[in-house]
């Protein structure tokens, strides 16, 4: 964990970043984080046909429209699925020590729709 803790205070440096995390020994689920400044949006994908994104915590007036970096591009949310970078960062690490990320919190299905909005 102290080489994506490294990577992570890296990005957190430079103000904005991406992240993918992955179960051991598995290709799903894989939980990704994409923040800039002090905003940030955590997805889950369960499988290869199936995604969520974590519900903000109100950090975010939930009809603003925030863009964090996904892969290589800033992609466009709504407040609704926003978190405090910290606070998503949390969830990040407990992601790895639980392993399960049902117990991070309440999760909203995207559909199949190419835009990542919410």
């Amino acid at each position: 964990m102290g080489e994506l803790t490294d990577h992570f205070t890296a990005l957190r440096s430079r103000g904005q970043g991406y992240l993918e995390v992955r179960v051991s020994g598995s290709g799903f689920p894989v939980l990704t984080l994409g923040f800039q400044d002090d905003q940030a949006v955590v997805h889950l994908f369960v499988d290869a046909e199936r995604s969520f994104l974590l519900v903000g915590d109100g950090s975010a007036a939930a009809d603003a429209v925030v863009r964090v970096p996904i892969m290589d591009d800033l992609a466009v949310f709504s407040g609704e699925c926003v978190l405090a970078v910290d606070r998503a960062w949390a969830f990040v690490r407990n992601f790895i020590q639980a392993g399960r990320p049902g117990e991070l919190g309440e999760w909203r299905e995207l559909s199949s729709r190419p835009d990542h909005r919410s």
